[in-house]
């Protein structure tokens, strides 16, 4: 018996299975030949072939003329755009801080960067017997905060690099230390932030506290916030192995892919090329 529902769910289940021709070609990250393109969506070329002219004339597919390759069209690169556009870090990072406060029982927030700098823009307090305080609004600095250092290792910023600069003149002038030599232990600092992927601060910002930050990253693989967590010295472990330190990067990893970071598989820019304090002047 053939229904209007019934109309309705065929047309659907065409849909989706068209679309597994669109997820093959992201998937690939290139054009593809009919041939490989049909059996990575696991269907007969010609099945494949009848689905490609629609997209084509819908603007989701494309044709080389000279290679017969398809690929992505403009229409689907419209779609991605728009979609990335509507993506809220901040919303997107809600139930993510709140996971990782119930489960490590610390103080979270998250932080993005903003015109002066390191700026925390969320934070869960944990509720235990003392009261850890990170408030939206506050300006982190870069030199002696966990999520202020994990900005200084992987975001990307000419800006950032003046802020580097006016914190090491002022502790240089404050301290009576050599430039050169705080700005070779930052390098040194950042260099070891970058091999674990997660920045740490003990004591240094404010005593009595430690504080750990891991970096978020987006679809186009920059870094673009951090989420730090807080916690009383003695009972906030800040080894680089540590259990929380694992949870932190796990939590900071589960947004970076909620914003669409690592559908391309390549390695972040950020962690691999950011430049140090005295070399970042290219940047």
């Amino acid at each position: 018996m053939t229904t209007e529902p019934s109309k309705q769910r065929q047309g659907i289940q065409s849909i989706e299975v068209g679309s597994r021709l669109l997820r093959a070609l992201a998937a690939n990250g290139r054009s593809m030949m009919l041939r490989d393109l049909a059996k990575n969506a696991g269907m007969p070329a010609a099945k494949a072939h009848r689905y490609l002219v629609s997209f084509m004339r819908m603007g989701l597919v494309e044709q080389d003329a000279n290679t017969g390759r398809y690929d992505l069209g403009g229409f689907a690169l419209e779609l991605g755009l728009a979609s990335l556009a509507r993506i809220d870090p901040v919303r997107l990072a809600a139930p993510v801080l709140d996971d990782l406060c119930e489960l490590i029982g610390e103080t979270v927030a998250l932080a993005m960067w903003g015109n002066h700098g390191a700026t925390c823009v969320r934070w869960v307090e944990s509720g235990g017997p003392i009261t850890i305080t990170l408030r939206p609004g506050v300006v982190l600095p870069l030199t002696t905060s966990a999520t202020g250092l994990a900005f200084a290792a992987f975001y990307r910023s000419s800006y950032l690099k003046k802020k580097l600069d006016d914190e090491l003149r002022a502790t240089s002038e404050a301290t009576h230390t050599s430039l050169a030599a705080l700005s070779r232990s930052l390098e040194n600092q950042l260099e070891e932030i970058r091999r674990h992927g997660i920045s740490r601060a003990s004591g240094s910002m404010t005593p009595g506290i430690n504080g750990f930050s891991a970096p978020v990253f987006d679809h186009s693989d920059r870094m673009i916030a951090a989420i730090t967590s807080l916690g009383t010295v003695g009972n906030f472990d800040v080894e680089w192995d540590s259990p929380l330190a694992t949870n932190i990067k796990e939590a900071a990893a589960t947004l970076s892919r909620r914003l669409g970071h690592g559908e391309t598989g390549k390695t972040p820019q950020s962690q691999t090329e950011i430049a140090s304090p005295r070399k970042s002047r290219k940047l």
